[in-house]
């Protein structure tokens, strides 16, 4: 083994190292919960590099300096499309925050969390405090304990700062078809979902995004940040960024490739060799130009200070370009901003603190770890035309050769990092082969000339990590959909062409749906994509369903999505149900208000849609609608929620559901043996939602809901403890959930 390919391993084990002790940040509850290890953060070389290059300001190294030796402060974004924005806006504004105010952590001032300025409609706020003291504070424990559950609903997310500019230099539109590049571990794919469901009213947006990583585990992740926005237009694959194959798409009867309005190229980075990450940059920055659309955008980023894996990169890909690219100006977007322009003039450092001004300069024996596009261009009339101030924070536009349309592409840093976003225009139909293949050469000609295989014109898919269930599409003609069309009187305009099974043979279990732009992809692509997941589930088996009129039950995870195309079993019920249907297990009929108990008289038994709408005349009820999964039973009424989505909405209503830790440990112990008691009655291999519909189901089959004995009444947090020990109890029961629950324990990746 050479030694960069041990250095690379031993670079890995470290990461591994790292993320085993509970490093990281990836959005959701270990995001919040995690930390790193105590680090020495002194480096000699590195402060050598950058005093040299200049890229800080004068008079502002010190301050640089302590930034850096700093803890990341907390930040979080809210999921700005959903119609509950506002509410946990005004619900973090109005009380948590407020119940910052003048306290005091380990003889520190907690400091009111802030707005950044520069994130539109004030959905992203910071603060100076760290992961570690909002984890182990007892006076902010029902702080963290928001952000938790809020954060595994999807209705904020942990992410930092700088990591939400790149997204937003997209600017997407809910009709673009988007790529994410290098996606892992979600929290920018997540900000582009949320882009594309501008509209709540809109169930299925026109556009998508294929989210991709090259690591298997890594997916997993990534579908785990995606599912918490219920999105029909997601697609986690995973394949290597800088070959990822060109897909192609059914238009009007004729196969055409697929280019994407929007692609976003987060690279990874890494400073300890400059020479790999700039080969690997630069070819993942070349494969996204190749498949931006005409006016398309594509945003380059990283991690990373460093102009060799910032500018470089750029002005690489603009010479490689011969004019078809160009950096545009953003100076004017996202006001509030702070930002510096980019350098046209830097020197290269080895690792051992040699510096080379020119690649001339550079030693034979040092040819292998130094390449010619490290070094600033010295043609002066051709560096200005590239316009490398505008690399941070500013963008890039790209003319076509033929010189038909401009198009642009954006580069950007931040003081954190660096950002490109590009723009290019599709060929005419005629020249789509000519053009692609004139790209590839021109990625072979550069690579030869610098010594550098690059990647082979045609790669054969290499299937690793998991195996994945296949997606079959339900057939036109299936007789599984009749019964479910007629049980909820669904709308003949519902797309039902856009169902989807993960299963060939046997009993179909879950029913899931994708819009018909990610289904013509996945129609024909199925020999090209490795596909990790896609779609949201809507419909789900229960074992006894076919005697209460339909075999299948609405899952909540569709609701959304399905609910305009529902015309029968929904009951609109008043917040004070909402309440019931929240904080108690199985409440009789008899304690729902008189026009709820009119509307499920003559119901017949089985999935219902529970559905509130604000009363504009009360303005202190909950101001926004929704829309809950349930069960009619003979003399009971059941909501069907996730535990952190019951919160939620309980939250929103002014609903106390905060509970000390003790407390909970308690009733755990409390309610194991009932719990372990039902779970014996349960089918193998089932998800949690399931077994918790079938117990209901199978009890009231089996007592008819006739017996004198008092339904099981119970709070919110005892409910939460239940749904626990049933998650804990059924990780053994089905292989590949357990695989991918494994995989996406490891949430503590950094973004």
């Amino acid at each position: 083994m050479g030694r960069r390919a041990r250095d690379r391993r031993r670079q890995q084990q470290r990461q591994e190292q790292r993320q085993e002790r509970g490093g990281g940040d990836a959005g959701d509850q270990a995001g919040w919960a995690g930390g790193y290890p105590e680090i020495v953060k002194e480096n000699e070389l590195f402060e050598r590099y950058y005093r040299e290059l200049g890229i800080v300001p004068a008079g502002e190294w010190d301050t640089f300096m302590a930034a850096l030796r700093e803890p990341l402060p907390a930040t979080l974004r809210i999921t700005g499309y959903r119609s509950h924005a506002k509410e946990i806006l005004h619900c973090l504004k109005e009380k948590y925050f407020r119940e910052l105010q003048d306290l005091e952590v380990d003889g520190q001032k907690v400091e009111m969390p802030q707005s950044l300025s520069w994130y539109p409609e004030e959905l992203a706020w910071h603060t100076n405090l760290s992961r570690k003291i909002l984890r182990k504070s007892p006076q902010l424990e029902k702080f963290h304990q928001f952000l938790v559950s809020e954060t595994e609903c999807g209705n904020i997310s942990r992410q930092e700062a700088v990591s939400m500019i790149p997204p937003l230099l997209l600017n997407v539109s809910p009709h673009h078809k988007i790529l994410d590049m290098c996606a892992a571990p979600g929290s920018k794919t997540a900000q582009l979902i949320e882009m594309l469901h501008a509209d709540m009213n809109v169930p299925f947006p026109k556009g998508f995004v294929i989210a991709n990583d090259v690591d298997n585990k890594r997916c997993y992740l990534l579908v785990h940040q995606a599912k918490r926005l219920n999105s029909p237009c997601i697609m986690v694959v995973n394949h290597d960024a800088s070959s990822i194959p060109n897909l192609q798409i059914d238009v009007d009867g004729r196969k055409e490739i697929l280019f994407y309005d929007r692609i976003l190229c987060d690279v990874p980075c890494s400073w300890l060799d400059q020479e790999c990450s700039l080969r690997l940059q630069l070819r993942i920055a070349t494969r996204g130009v190749e498949q931006l659309a005409e006016g398309g955008r594509m945003v380059y980023s990283t991690c990373s200070l460093n102009p060799i894996e910032n500018e470089a990169v750029i002005a690489s890909l603009l010479e490689k370009s011969q004019g078809a690219l160009e950096l545009a100006d953003v100076s004017s977007e996202l006001p509030g901003l702070k930002r510096m322009p980019g350098i046209t003039k830097w020197k290269v450092m080895l690792k051992d603190g040699q510096w080379f001004e020119e690649w001339k300069d550079v030693p034979s024996n040092r040819q292998t770890q130094i390449r010619p596009t490290m070094f600033p261009v010295k043609d002066e009339e051709k560096l200005k035309a590239m316009n490398l101030e505008r690399c941070n924070l500013k963008q890039v536009h790209q003319k076509s050769p033929q010189g038909t349309r401009d198009t642009e592409v954006t580069a950007a840093n931040s003081d954190n990092g660096s950002d490109s976003v590009t723009e290019e225009p599709i060929p005419a139909e005629n020249e789509e082969s000519k053009k692609m293949q004139e790209l590839q050469n021109l990625d072979t000609e550069q690579n030869k000339k610098e010594g550098v295989c690059g990647p082979p014109p045609s790669k054969k898919m290499k299937l690793f990590g998991f195996k994945e269930d296949p997606f079959v599409f339900l057939p036109e003609d299936d007789p599984l959909f009749l019964p479910i069309q007629k049980f909820y009187a669904l709308d003949p305009s519902f797309p039902k062409m856009n169902l989807l099974t993960r299963t060939q043979e046997g009993k179909k279990r879950q029913l899931y749906m994708v819009s018909k732009e990610l289904r013509n992809v996945l129609l024909n692509n199925s020999e090209k994509m490795k596909v990790i997941n896609t779609g949201i589930k809507v419909w789900s088996r229960n074992s006894d369903g076919e005697q209460f009129g339909c075999a299948f039950r609405l899952a909540q995870e569709g609701i959304y999505t399905l609910y305009p195309f529902i015309h029968a079993r929904i009951v609109n019920v008043c917040i004070e149900d909402v309440k019931i249907l929240l904080t108690q297990e199985n409440p009789f009929l008899s304690k729902f208000s008189s026009e709820t108990q009119k509307k499920v008289k003559d119901m017949a038994m089985g999935s219902i849609v529970l559905k509130y709408d604000p009363d504009p005349e009360k303005p202190d009820d909950l101001q926004c609608p929704i829309v809950l999964c349930g069960w009619q039973g003979k003399t009971s009424l059941r909501a069907f929620v996730p535990k952190n989505e019951r919160l939620h909405y309980l939250r929103m209503m002014g609903v106390e559901v905060f509970k000390a830790k003790r407390k909970e440990e308690e009733l755990e112990n409390k309610t194991e043996e009932e719990v372990q008691h039902r779970l014996a009655q349960t089918e193998e291999g089932m998800d949690v939602e399931d077994k918790e519909y079938d117990l209901v189901t199978k009890m009231e089959a089996e007592i008819g809901e006739e017996s004198s004995q008092s339904p099981v009444e119970s709070s919110a947090m005892e409910i939460e403890n239940k749904i626990e020990d049933l998650d804990q109890s059924s990780k053994n029961a089905n292989t590949h959930v357990s695989k991918e629950s494994k995989d996406t324990d490891e949430s503590n990746m950094k973004d």
